[in-house]
């Protein structure tokens, strides 16, 4: 196992590089769609995965608000019919789309303080928000597709490199093993 140095990592100086957040939150916008598509294939799909996916365009939700100062209409964690799903999936792309239309070095700065759900508050800059709600919508969709092949359905692939070639990744059609 390598050593990691955290408190180098938590300390070390913004990427001179810039993060290409169109196309990041495009893909988010993409990978949220298809997730409600492979849900909607389904007869009956997994409890799990709803709730994961309602988790996911609900931290999307109060993460905008967070960023707008204003208090937020879903949970964090919110119990949502596939319906409901697709019109906050809905709502979140457009606000995100709208946002990322206006980032500058200077907005991608700005500290953004708020209270998280259990309490405690926090400052982080609009940027890092930005790369978290990027990186967990990717890991719980992950977990959703999980859920998807353990009750027998193939999931629609998700990954940023599907979506930036424009077809599908390698997909099992088979299910997963036990």
């Amino acid at each position: 196992m390598l050593p990691l140095d955290l408190g180098r990592l938590s300390a070390a100086p913004k990427s001179e590089f810039p993060i290409p957040f169109a196309r990041l939150y495009d893909h988010l916008c993409w990978a949220d769609r298809k997730v409600l598509e492979s849900l909607r294939s389904t007869e009956n799909p997994p409890a799990r995965a709803l709730a994961l996916y309602a988790h996911v365009l609900g931290a999307e939700h109060v993460w905008l608000t967070r960023i707008h100062s204003k208090p937020a209409a879903v949970a964090v964690w919110p119990s949502l019919t596939i319906d409901e799903c697709e019109e906050l999936a809905n709502a979140n792309c457009e606000a995100f789309g709208s946002l990322v239309k206006t980032l500058t070095p200077a907005s991608l700065a700005k500290q953004i303080a708020y209270t998280n759900t259990a309490g405690a508050s926090f400052i982080s800059t609009l940027e890092d928000i930005l790369v978290h709600v990027a990186l967990h919508g990717s890991y719980h969709r992950g977990q959703i597709a999980i859920s998807l092949r353990e009750s027998g359905e193939v999931p629609a692939p998700t990954d940023y490199i599907a979506f930036a070639r424009g077809s599908s990744a390698a997909i099992r059609t088979t299910p997963a093993r036990t």
